[in-house]
């Protein structure tokens, strides 16, 4: 099994590690372009023109799914994805975990890119599944770029100026850029340090994975048979070959990419 990842950068890391936590024997393709992110500022038609681009270098090394681990390119790109890949390629988006999120009650909050904060796509999906509980969108400028270059003291005041803008009564927070699922942890401890009561954050990583596998009519196998290998993991950075960026090893996310894998 092989199975492609494409982002303009790093956000692909945390849905990575989920399916190489599930099937570690699986093949993981990811394609990003990391000189044009952020795509959030970028105009729709900018966008779906780059994520076709980054989705066919990755189909080119014929994976059996591709998930788009991106939530901008979910919101503007994926129908031109699917028409231009699907059925040949299963291509699987990634939706902010607003429904699961608001099933547990609220208040909650949404963490999102500033172009997405507030859009008609966002609204949309807090209307279908949110209606009932109070959200409140928090928009989070500088995390993602800050994330993507590992720069500790851009993530810290990104992270700290969003957390000022949650509401205190808030006991969910969705995390709707999958850059930020790379550093859970700490807007989990900032929010904590403002007095907030627990909390649960709510990423799209794991739920994509699943997905990815349902697709392809597959269970996962945590564990590796003695005879198996575990799968090869093959980089691509603006379409060439290349190893897996320093900035992502400084992530567990990445790290896990590189212990468990056959680089290709």
């Amino acid at each position: 099994m092989k199975i492609a990842l494409m982002d303009s950068g790093l956000g692909l890391l945390a849905a990575a590690a989920a399916l190489r936590r599930l099937r570690p024997d699986a093949g993981l393709v990811l394609s990003s372009d990391p000189e044009s992110m952020p795509w959030g500022p970028r105009t729709p038609d900018d966008v779906v023109e780059r994520a076709l681009t980054v989705a066919r270098a990755a189909a080119a090394h014929r994976p059996d799914a591709l998930i788009v681990a991106c939530n901008t390119a979910s919101v503007h790109a994926l129908p031109a994805l699917r028409a231009a890949l699907e059925p040949g390629l299963p291509v699987i988006g990634t939706v902010p975990a607003i429904k699961p999120a608001a099933a547990g009650g609220g208040p909650v909050a949404i963490w999102a890119t500033p172009a997405t904060t507030g859009s008609p796509y966002q609204r949309d999906l807090i209307r279908t599944f949110a209606a009932s509980v109070d959200v409140t969108e928090v928009p989070c400028p500088g995390l993602a770029d800050a994330v993507e270059h590992a720069d500790e003291a851009g993530i810290e005041r990104a992270v700290e100026a969003a957390a000022n803008r949650t509401p205190r009564e808030v006991r969910t927070v969705v995390l709707g850029c999958t850059h930020y699922e790379l550093v859970g942890e700490r807007i989990h401890a900032a929010l904590r340090q403002r007095g907030l009561p627990e909390l649960t954050l709510y990423g799209s990583a794991d739920a994509v994975a699943a997905q990815a596998l349902r697709r392809l009519g597959d269970t996962a196998s945590p564990t590796l048979t003695p005879a198996a290998e575990p799968g090869e993991l093959t980089v691509l950075l603006s379409g060439e070959r290349a190893s897996l960026p320093d900035a992502a090893l400084t992530y567990a996310e990445g790290r896990l990419l590189a212990a468990v894998t056959r680089v290709h």
